[in-house]
């Protein structure tokens, strides 16, 4: 077996190469042997050399293939990890920027990674690997190059901001909204404002030194209270009034398109848009108001805005035609919670859409703990301020929130699988349909809508 400073050497002096799955594995890369819920990885060091893994590195010695010239024993694969990771970010002179929030930080993460790529070399969280070990990979697999690192740091506990902070060590730090995420664990929004403040307290992060943070609820605004507490050198606040630093002033439709009118800490920008969906908007306004502090060109922004493309789950957009009826789907099936789900619903409500019946279809919300049936109801009250052609329910808290709904004015139809989401599509769709579909990950919606999305269609 090979000398693990080997492998210390070759991480840190390369980007993008650690992998956790044997099947991204390509030539040069390192396999991370992990425990997982079924399997250890060792069981996938031999596929992972076959793929080409220069390294493979593990601390258990079983199912190790004899052929072995390429593994790396550790004694405990997390201690030599979390150690690597604190001397690679030492190493590190770019800008860190640390961006969390109970919704948004993904599709956040990767607007503001896409601005700066037009000029700098930027290294940022794949996908949304957010948690402990997600982190832990980040840092492993940047390049010490860059100008900026763009970080996501994700909770759904107590204690884990200021865990993952501590490794990361941003110097500015995005907070996109506090809403009502993960309520099974804390109970209520406060307590999550709470936990997410530690990014910013200098006891778990003493590099800290700009915060930028959405304050429109009260919950947000404890943030602030934090924020002159902990004496944060610089907190640009982000609202809907002049008493922040960064706001909408105006949005006017003109022809088919809106112009959006910003304040961005005194100074005057003007948007011309596709959408007014307001959290596409903010996450414009997040990205004007960290190049504003970092005293980067703008133009990079307002230039490229239009070319940004939504996240997969979180609002792409895919055109099918099945049966030779054309459907446009709105894909929101990574994730959802009371807030957005309500977001989603009245933006789409507000889209134009001649010669299309509008369908919702809705999964659960999860993680809202003895508040479940009581959101999901919410939700169901909310849809019937609006009409749509039909409501589809896949989801048992929504299935009997819709019986305490009295003489509702959408026709509401219940599927039990994502199987049977597929069939309808197939089977029931008498016109040309625009649908939206919003859930939780993990939920028969969610897996309806990577079916959808591969589905073949007929030209």
């Amino acid at each position: 077996m090979l000398n693990k400073n080997l492998i210390e050497n070759y991480i840190i002096n390369n980007e993008n190469k650690l992998k956790i799955n044997s099947n991204e594995i390509v030539n040069g890369d390192i396999f991370l042997a992990l425990q997982g819920n079924n399997y250890h990885g060792n069981q996938f060091i031999e596929s992972s050399i076959n793929n080409g893994a220069k390294f493979c590195l593990t601390d258990k010695k079983n199912h190790i293939p004899s052929n072995s010239e390429k593994i790396v024993f550790v004694e405990n694969i997390f201690f030599f990890l979390n150690d690597l990771v604190k001397k690679k970010r030492k190493l590190f002179k770019g800008k860190v920027i640390g961006i969390t929030g109970s919704a948004g930080k993904t599709t956040l993460k990767e607007a503001l990674s896409f601005f700066l790529r037009k000029k700098y070399k930027v290294s940022s969280s794949n996908r949304s690997y957010n948690n402990f070990l997600g982190v832990i990979l980040t840092i492993l697999n940047m390049n010490l190059k860059a100008k900026f690192a763009v970080f996501e740091l994700g909770t759904n506990n107590f204690g884990e901001i200021k865990k993952i902070v501590q490794l990361v060590l941003p110097s500015q730090v995005i907070i996109t909204n506090i809403q009502s995420t993960h309520l099974a664990n804390f109970k209520n929004k406060r307590k999550i404002a709470i936990e997410k403040s530690d990014i910013f307290n200098p006891k778990y992060n003493p590099n800290i030194r700009s915060l930028i943070f959405l304050n429109i609820n009260k919950e947000e605004n404890l943030l602030l209270n934090y924020a002159h507490k902990y004496q944060i050198k610089k907190i640009i606040t982000i609202g809907q009034t002049q008493n922040s630093n960064c706001y909408i002033s105006e949005i006017k439709k003109k022809n088919n398109k809106y112009l959006v009118n910003l304040i961005i800490n005194k100074k005057n920008y003007t948007l011309t848009t596709k959408t007014n969906i307001l959290h596409r908007i903010r996450n414009i306004i997040f990205c004007l108001a960290l190049f504003n502090y970092n005293k980067l060109g703008v133009d990079i922004i307002l230039k490229n805005f239009n070319k940004f493309k939504p996240v997969v789950g979180r609002g792409l957009i895919y055109e099918k035609k099945i049966n030779n009826k054309k459907i446009k789907f709105i894909d929101e099936t990574y994730n959802a919670n009371p807030d957005t789900m309500k977001q989603s619903i009245e933006y789409f409500h507000s889209m134009k859409t001649r010669g299309f019946d509008k369908i919702l279809i809705l999964g659960n919300m999860n993680e809202l703990g003895k508040h479940s049936e009581k959101f999901h109801l919410e939700i169901l009250r909310f849809i019937e301020k609006f009409k749509f052609h039909c409501v589809i329910l896949c989801s048992q808290f929504f299935q009997f929130a819709v019986s305490k709904i009295e003489k509702p004015s959408n026709k509401y139809i219940f599927k039990k699988n994502e199987n049977d989401l597929i069939e309808y599509i197939k089977s029931d769709l008498h016109k040309n349909a625009m649908i939206l579909a919003k859930c939780s990950n993990s939920t028969s919606v969610n897996k309806f809508g990577i079916k959808f999305i591969n589905m073949k269609g007929n030209d």
